[in-house]
């Protein structure tokens, strides 16, 4: 496997690009003005964001390999792999980036809540595809950035960089919105999926080997990541995918609470609870009653 190179700080990415660092914590760079690059895999320290403008190589994200086509948005968090599949040949890469440091964020609203941008934390094949006013969009958002980065620093500037980096994000969160609606058939395809593997997962020995059915646990039986399956689910149901999990595990618990064969505390095992009142601390605030009001 290729040599993994950490990148700790912005100004070494651009020195990576060959172009200029104007700010030591944020850098939008024009990948057809940098020079020729060789394919490598790195790992970054900041966050950032990549529009390809064309397809050139297949993009390698974590352990798993990713077709980046024109008009692809990834978005990587800080302790992220990326990189593209190294065929010995030096290439001329076409797009825009932006990558900034955590430290840039540090005592802004955004950097309280970068984490509700849950996109930084998908999987490569989970990447945003986005049409050409979309496009336009993130190109203007990227270009008032850069056009600030141009002006000379001044107590305003950290404060507007923020701003249309929070803006941005924002609008990748809507573009978000509509893949899942654009999906809705793929999307409806995972549920029913998930449905049948939370059946199963009560229907086996699981819970007693396993305990109460996470979120990552079907997130990785549908080969997503976790945050992208719970956006997916909110999107198609409404409530978090915890929250159908926990109703699904309610719905079950119901039916075997009124056999009168076992107790409750049997019930809650058999659920994967490791402490029965627990189980009925969940059956009280999601019923109303106890387990043994409701028997």
């Amino acid at each position: 496997m290729d040599e993994i190179k950490c990148i700790n700080y912005v100004s070494e990415y651009n020195d990576f690009c060959g172009v200029e660092t104007l700010n030591p914590l944020v850098s939008v760079v024009d990948w057809s003005k940098c020079s020729p690059m060789h394919h490598a895999r790195q790992m970054f320290c900041f966050y950032a964001i990549f529009l390809k403008q064309v397809k050139c190589g297949d993009l390698i994200y974590g352990r798993n390999y990713y077709d980046y086509q024109e008009g692809t948005l990834v978005c990587i968090a800080p302790g992220q792999i990326v990189g593209v599949k190294d065929n010995g040949e030096v290439f001329q890469p076409k797009g825009l980036a932006l990558v900034f440091h955590p430290d840039l964020l540090r005592g802004s609203a955004l950097g309280r809540n970068i984490k509700n941008y849950t996109f930084f934390s998908y999987e490569s094949r989970e990447a945003l595809h986005i049409s050409e006013k979309e496009k336009e969009v993130v190109i203007d958002c990227l270009h008032n950035i850069e056009t600030e980065l141009q002006r000379p620093v001044d107590k305003h500037s950290r404060t507007l960089i923020v701003s249309y980096i929070e803006l941005m994000l924002n609008y990748c969160t809507r573009f978000y919105d509509r893949q899942f609606i654009t999906r809705e058939n793929d999307n409806k395809d995972i549920l029913e999926r998930f449905e049948t593997l939370l059946n199963d997962y009560f229907t086996s020995d699981k819970p007693q080997q396993l305990g109460l059915p996470s979120v990552r646990y079907f997130a990785d039986g549908l080969h997503l990541s976790p945050n992208y399956f719970g956006d997916l689910i909110k999107t198609e149901t409404g409530i978090s995918a915890m929250e159908f999990i926990q109703s699904k595990t309610i719905d079950i618990a119901k039916e075997r609470i009124l056999d009168p064969r076992k107790s409750v505390s049997e019930v809650a095992y058999e659920l994967g609870f490791q402490y029965p009142q627990h189980f009925s601390r969940m059956f009280k605030k999601k019923v109303g009653v106890s387990p043994n009001q409701y028997r």
